[in-house]
């Protein structure tokens, strides 16, 4: 059984999930739900200061790449509890 978890694991869970953006939320925050192929959500987010330098698409990169983050965590736990 291999030890560590992939970049290439992870894009595949990546890809074939499920995502809700929601955009300016207060003016300044994005948050982008992730409904991954198990059916488990995950939850990224971003936000700036001043409402007036909020951009989508900064935004939405940030909070997937938070997703993402999250993901990589999970997998570890779970494969640090098939390894125990």
């Amino acid at each position: 059984m291999a030890n560590t978890v992939t970049k290439e694991q992870v894009q595949e869970i990546m890809e074939n999930s499920e995502y809700e953006v929601f955009h300016k939320i207060f003016g300044k925050q994005c948050l982008v739900v992730a409904k991954l192929p198990n059916g488990f959500t995950v939850v990224g987010e971003s936000a700036c200061v001043d409402p007036s330098n909020y951009e989508e698409q900064i935004g939405f990169n940030i909070a997937k790449s938070r997703i993402e983050n999250k993901i990589w965590e999970l997998e570890g736990y779970k494969l640090q509890n098939t390894l125990a």
